[in-house]
């Protein structure tokens, strides 16, 4: 909507006489017009918004026209000023104004002389014109405003899920470090060990659904970088089905994994196709009725390998097949049949596999007869290179030497499990609960290593490995243990002086494979 002022109509006369007389016709039909005296004054009335310009051919040849010019042609984007044009040129004359008029875009011609019925009736044209432009600039800042509202709010909301998976990790982590004391002491008891087997597969589902639901967000702000490598996808299956086998067998399914003798070299994320991999075969587990049968393979062809996960379990009806790789969808939300979870494992799979530049398609014949997925991947060719089957995977962890190892968290409870479970691997461990002890007992412990965390009150985690990292301990290993996880959390904490970065709560196996490395 034009604002007042805005629709203010300037003119340019020969003569004084001539603009006073066409200020007075328009403005008796209601126009609100102004005649200016040079080219000058109009150029800078076309820099402040107006209705339209009324202007006769004699003007265009005046000094200084081409500011006139040079202003319209600064306008913004959605404007394009009405220009009425009264001439009375011939056709010699009219030639020489072609490139002038071609310039004014915009422009109206009425001969001249004219009637005031006429000029009264191309500047309201021109007016209604310029009101529709002014809707459009109108449209234009709303749409910019909403723009800037949402991307507002999606930077709340990743910054919201970023803190909530930090506050969940948090109490987690001493519940994983208890559980994995807990199996390294064993027991005699068969009751107590199916009950700490279950409360880990439960812990992992619940640090599952937090990556997945943080991935996702990620992935769609585009702040997910893949580390791309040649990998043999075989390898990938087996980390992805040695990781989902114990959740699997609790629920009395059968796995079968039939994977070709051949190597499937791919240019890929190893850890994010492992990740596909985990979701696809967690599907399957949770629409698959217990004793049912569970198939992963691995098929090649000149092109493509194909991965297929296969179950004989709920089924997808025809009308939902197509809407499985929406984010939020579930295949049965009724109580009787609902299996729980966010509805975004399959929405991360097809988003994770385009970023490969890969294809996920989903088939079955409905309710009850079992479903298929499908993954295709580009095949890398011998001459890319080729991508090693790593047999040395499953070997046993490598032994490591005794270490004077210092554990910094605020969270006492975080703090003194670590430590448990590190001492529990035979480590000599201290614990403090903030910097600067933890600072302070690094110089007399002088530890191969520090777990320390990130988010700490008064000295945080950044702070501390600096100050270690520049006098006190130039040389020992700095873990970062912590419940930030975002690429941009490793890269400030390496920028810090970290080594390493783990993502709470952390695995034993993770702490082994970094403490093999020192």
């Amino acid at each position: 909507m034009a604002a007042p002022g805005e629709l203010r109509v300037f003119l340019l006369t020969t003569t004084r006489r001539d603009g006073a007389v066409a200020c007075d016709m328009l403005r008796k039909g209601g126009i609100d017009a102004f005649a200016v005296e040079n080219a000058a004054a109009l150029a800078k009335a076309v820099t402040s918004p107006i209705g339209a310009l009324v202007l006769t051919d004699t003007t265009l040849r005046t000094p200084g026209f081409a500011l006139v010019l040079d202003a319209l042609a600064q306008q913004a984007a959605w404007s394009d000023l009405p220009v009425v044009l009264t001439s009375s040129a011939r056709d010699g004359d009219a030639a020489s104004m072609t490139d002038t008029v071609r310039r004014l875009t915009n422009v109206t011609v009425i001969d001249r002389p004219t009637s005031v019925r006429m000029l009264l009736s191309a500047v309201q044209a021109a007016l209604r014109a310029r009101r529709r432009q002014y809707q459009i600039r109108d449209q234009l800042a709303a749409l910019s405003q909403a723009d800037v509202a949402l991307r507002l709010a999606d930077r709340r909301k990743d910054e919201f899920l970023a803190t909530l998976a930090h506050e969940l990790r948090n109490p987690l982590a001493p519940l994983r470090s208890a559980l994995q004391i807990m199996e390294l002491r064993g027991s005699d008891d068969a009751q107590q060990a199916r009950l700490i087997a279950m409360m880990d597969r439960q812990m992992r589902v619940m640090v599952r659904l937090i990556d997945d639901l943080l991935d996702v967000a990620r992935i769609s702000s585009g702040k997910v970088a893949l580390q791309r490598q040649r990998i043999d996808l075989r390898s990938v299956a087996e980390v992805a089905v040695e990781a989902a086998t114990p959740a699997i067998v609790a629920a009395g399914h059968r796995l079968h994994v039939l994977l070709p003798q051949e190597p499937a070299p791919v240019m890929g994320d190893a850890t994010r196709l492992s990740q596909v991999i985990g979701n696809l075969l967690n599907n399957a587990m949770k629409y698959t009725p217990p004793g049912g049968d569970i198939h992963l393979r691995i098929g090649l062809s000149e092109e493509e390998i194909v991965l297929e996960v296969r179950d004989n379990g709920a089924g997808i009806p025809a009308p939902v097949l197509k809407h499985v790789f929406d984010m939020f969808a579930q295949v049965n939300r009724t109580l009787d049949r609902a299996q729980g979870g966010l509805g975004i494992g399959l929405a991360l799979v097809r988003r994770l596999l385009e970023m490969h530049g890969g294809s996920i398609e989903a088939h079955s014949d409905g309710i009850d007869q079992g479903s298929t997925f499908t993954v295709k991947l580009p095949r890398l060719r011998e001459a890319e290179g080729s991508a090693r089957h790593d047999d040395d995977r499953k070997q046993g962890t490598a032994s490591v030497p005794r270490l004077r190892l210092l554990v910094i968290d605020d969270n006492q409870d975080a703090a003194d499990t670590l430590a448990l479970l590190l001492g529990a691997a035979g480590h000599d461990v201290r614990t403090a609960y903030d910097g600067p002890s933890g600072i302070a007992t690094a110089r007399t412990l002088l530890p191969h290593a520090v777990f320390c965390d990130i988010g700490m009150p008064g000295m945080n985690g950044h702070e501390v490995a600096t100050a270690l990292r520049n006098g006190v301990l130039p040389t020992a290993a700095l873990i970062a243990v912590t419940g930030w996880g975002a690429d941009e959390d490793r890269r400030k904490a390496q920028d810090a002086g970290f080594d390493f970065h783990l993502v709470k709560p952390v695995d034993s196996r993770a702490i082994d494979a970094v403490l093999e490395k020192l």
